[in-house]
């Protein structure tokens, strides 16, 4: 440890000591660890594979965790003898692996603790997000041992945050693909989201957490509700792209399956596309008429066009009704929505508080009621005050007959009013 704090110290500025940095200094006092893992991934990647993978197999035998060394170069037959003594000599020297008075090798403390860790790592999917399966899976196991810490809840918290900003920007874009392929994320890690929603309801059941682990459970759920509202967002945006989308004449082709074609080719493919599409434009000049020409010479010589093109002087002042009432939005249709929406008292069909006045009044509900929830909550004034209003907009994939007020069918769905 010494040699190590040296080392450290030198980093430091003049006066300061290790003990005064906490974090460096926990990271000092795990010098045995951190080692391991140097081992482990110093180097070219080729020799960080074999490395790893001779120390997955050593460690892989659970009946039998002890190797001869006849076991090992018949296991590992298919390496090269030296490179593959070259290996386990490295593993051996920095304590990953042990090489007892039995003369069997065996894997050491630190080099099983990091194997696991590095298991965790590997079974996620390609589809999931291994840093947010990881960071719940190690919260889960904390919370299940009471030995939850603030800075495990943090990387959780950052994670989070980190996806809620990824999310937004696909949305900002415009990019249909960006948008399938976040909405694509979103649903590969939505049992992570549930799975941190139950560790954090656990959590925070215990009356014996400290007031930094509450606090930062508390933004943890605030950061998991916003994710959980993300799907509906992209729903949103993906509706204003269907009605931007563009079809080709009558064959049905929209830009987007243009898009999607255009996407698998490859870069030769493209080029092949193009070659002898584009030529070489005429250069045309336009020769202006008489009466054109006239046009042109009488602005530019007359004296009176000239005046009034130099006079830039204001308008004479105009007198104004003073009990003329400004323009006011008409927000009725909103507040009438809201006292209807104020009556449920647990759930109600979303077509019944919709219908009403004709399809334009249906339709304007509809979108009102779409934005409970939303961002939109952040802003203020009425539409603000009814996005913050106690429900959720669920909507299920199917649709149901009206039949009234100009509305023949829309989307089946339920109001619901939050906690009931």
């Amino acid at each position: 440890m010494s040699e190590t704090a040296i080392h450290l110290e030198d980093f430091l500025s003049p006066g300061v000591a290790l003990d005064d940095v906490p974090a460096l200094w926990s990271l000092a006092r795990a010098q045995a660890l951190i080692a391991a893992f140097i081992t482990l991934f110093r180097g070219g990647e080729e020799e960080v594979f074999i490395r790893l993978h001779v120390l997955r197999e050593l460690g892989g035998r659970a009946e039998t965790p002890r190797w001869a060394p006849e076991e090992l170069r018949r296991h590992f037959g298919y390496l090269d003898p030296v490179k593959l003594e070259t290996v386990i000599t490295r593993l051996r020297e920095n304590g990953l692996i042990h090489f007892g008075e039995d003369r069997h090798y065996q894997l050491s403390d630190a080099g099983r603790n990091a194997m696991a860790a590095l298991s965790v790592l590997l079974r996620f999917g390609d589809e999931e997000d291994a840093e947010l399966g990881f960071l719940t899976t190690q919260l889960a196991g904390m919370q299940a041992t009471d030995s939850v810490t603030p800075e495990v809840l943090q990387h959780l918290l950052a994670k989070l945050n980190a996806l809620t900003e990824s999310f937004e920007e696909a949305i900002a874009s415009g990019s249909e693909f960006r948008i399938l392929d976040a909405r694509s994320r979103l649903t590969a890690n939505l049992r992570w989201l549930d799975k941190g929603t139950r560790i954090l309801h656990d959590l925070l059941a215990v009356e014996e957490i400290t007031p930094e682990i509450g606090r930062v459970a508390h933004a943890i759920g605030l950061a998991q509700s916003r994710l959980a509202r993300a799907d509906a967002a992209f729903q949103r945006a993906l509706n204003k792209i269907e009605a931007q989308r563009v079809t080709l004449g009558a064959s049905g082709v929209s830009s987007s399956d243009v898009m999607i074609w255009l996407r698998k080719l490859s870069l030769g493919e493209l080029a092949a596309l193009s070659d002898g599409a584009l030529g070489a434009a005429p250069q045309t000049q336009f020769l202006a008429g008489a009466h054109e020409l006239l046009d042109r010479a009488e602005s530019s010589l007359s004296e009176e066009v000239r005046r009034m093109e130099a006079d830039i002087s204001l308008p004479p002042a105009q007198d104004v009704d003073q009990n003329m009432a400004p323009e006011s939005e008409d927000l009725s249709l909103l507040w009438k929505l809201a006292d209807r929406l104020a009556n449920v008292a647990a759930s109600a069909p979303a077509h019944r508080l919709v219908l009403g006045g004709g399809f334009a009044p249906a339709s304007y509900r509809l979108s009102l009621l779409s934005l409970l929830g939303g961002v939109e909550a952040q802003a203020e004034g009425p539409v603000a005050d009814f996005t913050q209003m106690p429900y959720d907009l669920v909507l299920e994939d199917q649709l149901v007959a009206v039949h009234e007020d100009e509305v023949a069918q829309m989307s089946a769905g339920h109001i619901v009013r939050k906690g009931a």
